[in-house]
């Protein structure tokens, strides 16, 4: 089997993904960038992130696996005081493949030619340095309301613990293949309606934003951000592809939330 490791790069980080390295090398596994088998993440979330952006072209023949240093991450299944058991479970046992659904986000700018595509692992954020966001909005090819405010987030079922956790959306089981559309500070009065709650839309809906007004977007994918202009729409909905974690034991989805957000002193009460 061929891996390779991310390392978020402080200290700890790094010691540790030598001794994956080497302890995996002596058991004659090799150590390959290009086209790894397994993908390992050692450090948070945001670590975690970016190995699965940097291997999203080979998600059909690589999974991916968390080691966390520091604040617990929601992705990692693994501490550094388990590294050895780690490794000889990757050397001897063949892991078990969990998927969890992606977000696929489409940006059509107004030429009509040249859209980007991408796949996101938690969500896509869009907003505006230029005041409100006004987008009309359709689901299903329907027109659904017309949004005003900061901004909106579209996030994955994993995803709905991030961002969207913060704006006040609900949490989603990744066995469900959903998208979650949240808004960030509509603007509800005479004048101006929107639904003002989450919306769950499942894998055959899509998720259509045209925007009303014309100027800039901040548009984020997971943790990249970058500005757009001439934005003629952004689509959302249930990616075909799937993220696959390497797993050596149980961790039920419930257990992993309950560890990120209830303190254990909270569980005995």
């Amino acid at each position: 089997m061929k891996f390779k490791i991310v390392s978020k790069g402080d200290k700890q980080s790094n010691e540790i993904k030598s001794r994956i390295k080497q302890y995996l090398t002596d058991f004659d596994l090799e150590y390959d960038k290009e086209e790894p088998d397994l993908v390992i993440s050692v450090g948070g979330d945001g670590t975690f992130l970016e190995a699965f952006h940097r291997y999203v072209h080979r998600l059909d023949c690589t999974a991916f696996i968390g080691v966390h240093t520091g604040h617990l991450g929601f992705y990692a299944d693994w501490v550094p005081d388990e590294v050895e058991k780690l490794v000889i479970d990757i050397a001897k046992t063949p892991f078990q493949v969990v998927e969890y659904p992606l977000l696929e986000v489409i940006i059509r700018p107004e030429s009509g030619t040249g859209e980007d595509r991408f796949l996101a692992l938690n969500e896509t954020a869009i907003k505006t340095a230029e005041g409100s966001v006004v987008f009309d909005v359709e689901i299903k090819g329907e027109h659904f309301e017309t949004f005003r405010g900061d901004g909106l987030c579209v996030s994955t079922p994993s995803g709905s613990t991030a961002y969207n956790k913060a704006l006040g959306g609900g949490i989603i089981h990744p066995s469900l293949e959903a998208i979650q559309l949240t808004e960030m500070a509509s603007i509800n009065n005479r004048v101006f309606r929107t639904i003002g709650s989450p919306l769950i839309l499942p894998k055959h809906h899509t998720c259509l934003l045209n925007p009303k007004v014309n100027g800039s977007f901040l548009i984020a994918i997971d943790h990249f951000t970058q500005n757009y202009t001439n934005v003629k729409s952004i689509q959302c909905r249930v990616a075909e592809e799937k993220i696959r974690f390497a797993r050596y034991r149980p961790f039920p989805f419930w257990n992993r939330v309950r560890d990120s957000f209830v303190s254990e002193e909270d569980m005995k009460v």
